[in-house]
């Protein structure tokens, strides 16, 4: 159950090693709360919120929410076509989508969902759950474990998106799981490599005939050979 609503935009971060007993601290964390300590940080963080995205606590104990996801994906992403074909472009810089989660919800779902929502043919382990707190004049990010909670993160930390925010990005270069890339997507990526490297030529050629015609100029005006 996601629903995705409107975007937003962010500051830049500064990354962070993942810690890998984030996990079984949540989940020791997630044991020892109560029902009731549940429903008071609910409470309090409704009353916190400045915006009509609130908290419900279901009598199951498991309760519902929003969170907001950045996007910052520097990759093209592959789409499905109406047609049944797919398609690569670059999503713009910036966008935040709102999500609606339970409590149960986990990174790997809340990341699936995403890409669900958008169509996206890629392989979810391509991608990653990251997050993002402020401290004094620095943003830090951190990668998220894929057995971790947001909603559960996001209750901790109160509405405030500053406290704490979630971005999508995709795994760092070193993590890149490469045998899940299709040869349709591999081939997409070179295409718009070889467009981006035209361009860029390109511009760098007219740059220099601008100079070139600049320099004629000055050399016909002072009585020069051209």
């Amino acid at each position: 159950m996601v629903e995705l609503l409107f975007p937003e935009s962010l500051s830049r971060t500064i990354s962070m090693p993942t810690h890998p007993d984030d996990v079984a601290q949540e989940r020791e964390l997630r044991t020892h709360l109560s029902r009731e300590e549940i429903r008071q940080k609910v409470e309090l963080y409704n009353n916190s919120s400045k915006d009509h995205l609130k908290m419900t606590l279901n009598p199951s104990g498991v309760y519902t929410g929003f969170i907001k996801v950045q996007l910052e994906l520097r990759r093209p992403i592959t789409v499905r076509g109406g047609g049944g074909g797919e398609e690569a472009f670059y999503l713009p810089q910036g966008a935040t989508n709102t999500l609606h989660i339970s409590s149960n919800n986990t990174i790997r779902q809340v990341i699936q969902a995403l890409l669900t929502k958008f169509t996206v043919a890629d392989n979810p382990a391509k991608y990653a759950l990251y997050k993002r707190c402020r401290r004094e004049e620095q943003v830090y990010m951190c990668k998220l474990s894929e057995g971790e909670h947001p909603l559960f993160l996001r209750l901790l930390a109160g509405p405030n998106t500053d406290t704490l925010g979630f971005v999508l990005r995709e795994q760092q270069t070193g993590e890149v799981m490469w045998e899940a890339f299709s040869i349709p997507e591999l081939s997409n990526f070179l295409r718009m490599l070889e467009k981006e490297e035209t361009e860029r030529v390109c511009s760098v050629m007219r740059r220099y005939d601008n100079y070139r015609l600049k320099l004629q100029e000055a050399m016909s005006a002072a009585g020069g050979p051209e």
